[in-house]
Parts: structure tokens; C-alpha cells; sequence
């Protein structure tokens, strides 16, 4: 037997075991193939956004001479300060913000109510109203343009929250109407990460005397911290990129957000495509600030449930 197990040794054919290292695996066939596809898809979404860099740093007279594909002579970041400069971008970012922010928090927060009640509570009709919030989505938003400018022109607010008197031209129809038509998708992809959670876990907490509330409040809410950070990055990129409702609600200059300053760096009669280039470097680093700071929750929410059976 021994002769036997000498020579099987030899062959190669023994154990993993007995030879005291595992095979390495082979590598699948098409993996490369896969990652030269993805390679080039995401060559293909990044290459306009490097190539608005790359012309953002050099003068127009240069492209225009030798083109935009052509060896640079110099690069300087002179159209960065214009282009902040000459559009004002400060105050259309204080004015994003202030549109941005409240309508994020306000969406994800009565979504993850409306959410936690279909998914986690018995109530009746919830499929019902969950098919009504999403559904609210397929509407295309142009076909209430009309009818809220008519609304919002009719609807009093005090001074100090509109220097219109009305709900039109102030920030909050801009936010109002964000709200309105994120707050569906919001609630569909929550209620189907509630449904994944462990329902031991309410269970528990209802054997302990946890109210309604508590398990909203303290326990649900808690663990769909993956899901609420990859809708907040969603929905701040969608609003803070968003320039119909703002240009249809709001008429005060002053008022408009960051889209709108864009603009301001186009000429009458000449547009330096360059300096151009450099304020949408500008107006996007926020959104990819944003994605940055939260781009490990924002994987865990898309990921989540993908190794489940």
C-alpha cells in the first residue's frame, strides 16, 4: 500500500490533502472578455467627463487652433476662477442647497414611513398603496406643469416665507414638487428592503413591549441605513441636476439653483466652450463629493440581498 501511495505521489494524482497545498482554481472561460466589456463601458462614461477637464485647462485660442484632441502647450486653472467668478456660482449653490437638502430629508422621511407600513404592518389595502405611489412615477412630469403653475399662483403664503406672497416663485414649490415626485420611487425600493430584514426581530420587540413607533423609530430605521444612504445619494444627484421645475416655478434670478448658472457663461454672440467646460467641472464635484463620502453605504444598498436565495 505504501508503494502504491508513492507512486499515486508521483503521478500527481493524490489529495490537495496529502500534498499540502490546495489547486489553484482555473480561471473561468469569457472572464476576460467580461472585463475588457466593462473596461471599455466604463471608458465610455468617463471619457466626456475627462475630456471637459482636459479642455477646462487649456486656453480657447489653443483648441481652437489645433483642436481638442491636440498636445497641449500649457494648463492653468485661470477658467476655474472665471468661470466661478463670472456665473456666481456661490449663491446658486447656497440656493441648491437650500432646495436640495430639505426636499432629501423630507422624501426619504415620510418614504420610509409609508415604506415600514406596507412592508412591516398588517394594514389593509397595503399593496394597494404601494401600486399608488409607485405609480406615480410613470407619470411624465410635463403633463402637470400647467396645472400646478396655476396652483401654486393661487396658494397665499405669509412674508416670511415668500417675497411673492404666493407658494410660486419661492423655494418652496421647487421643494414641494421634488418631493412629490420622488417620494414613490422612495417608497418602493424601501418597502422592498424592509421585507428582506429578519421579522424575529420585531417580533422581539413587540414581546418586550415596543410600540409601533419604537420599532419604526429605533429598530427598522436603523437597519436600513445600506438602503437610505444609496436613495440619498440618488435623489441629491437627481435634485441637485434637476433645471425644469426650478425654471418654471421660480422667476426671481436671485433664486435659481445651480443649473441655471451655467448660463450666465454663455456670451451673445461668442461661447468659450473651455471656460464653459470648467463651470461644469465645477457644478458636478458636489454630486461627486457626495457619492464619494457615501460610496461604501451606497454599494452595501445595491448589493444587499444579492447572495440570498
Amino acid at each position: 500500500m505504501t508503494a502504491d501511495l508513492k507512486s499515486t505521489t508521483r503521478a500527481g494524482d493524490v489529495t490537495p490533502g496529502l500534498r499540502g497545498a490546495a489547486p489553484r482554481p482555473r480561471p473561468r472561460r469569457g472572464g476576460y472578455g467580461v472585463h475588457i466589456f466593462l473596461s471599455a463601458v466604463c471608458l465610455a462614461f468617463v471619457a466626456p467627463l475627462l475630456l471637459a477637464v482636459y479642455a477646462s485647462l487649456r486656453p480657447y485660442e489653443e483648441t481652437a487652433r489645433d483642436g481638442y484632441f491636440s498636445w497641449p502647450d500649457k494648463l492653468s486653472f485661470a477658467y476655474y476662477r472665471e468661470a466661478y467668478t463670472a456665473s456666481g456660482m456661490g449663491k446658486y449653490f447656497t440656493n441648491t442647497l437650500i432646495i436640495a437638502v430639505p426636499a432629501v430629508l423630507v422624501t426619504l422621511f415620510l418614504a420610509a414611513f409609508v415604506a415600514f407600513a406596507v412592508s412591516r404592518l398588517n394594514i389593509r389595502g397595503g399593496l394597494a398603496l404601494l401600486m399608488f405611489f409607485t405609480a406615480g412615477n410613470l407619470l411624465p412630469p410635463q403633463v402637470l406643469v400647467t396645472p400646478l403653475y396655476v396652483l401654486f399662483l393661487k396658494i397665499d403664503l405669509p412674508w416670511w416665507m415668500s417675497d411673492s406672497m404666493t407658494l410660486y416663485d419661492s423655494y418652496w414649490a421647487v421643494i414641494l414638487v421634488n418631493i412629490g415626485f420622488q417620494v414613490g420611487f422612495c417608497v418602493f425600493v424601501l418597502s422592498q428592503f424592509m421585507r428582506t430584514l429578519p421579522k424575529e426581530i420585531l417580533e422581539a420587540a413587540v414581546v418586550d413591549g415596543a410600540g409601533v413607533w419604537t420599532q419604526f423609530w429605533r429598530i427598522t430605521l436603523p437597519l436600513c441605513r445600506p438602503a437610505l444612504a444609496a436613495l440619498a445619494t440618488l435623489e441629491f444627484t437627481w435634485i441637485y441636476n434637476d433645471f425644469l421645475w426650478a425654471l418654471i416655478f421660480i422667476s426671481n434670478p436671485d433664486k435659481l439653483p445651480i443649473t441655471s448658472s451655467l448660463n450666465n457663461l454663455r456670451g451673445q454672440f461668442f461661447t468659450d466652450y473651455n471656460l464653459l467646460a470648467a463651470g461644469s467641472v465645477l457644478v458636478a464635484l458636489p454630486t461627486i463629493l457626495v457619492f464619494l463620502l457615501l460610496q461604501r453605504h451606497f454599494i452595501a444598498g445595491l448589493t444587499l440581498g444579492s447572495s440570498k436565495g
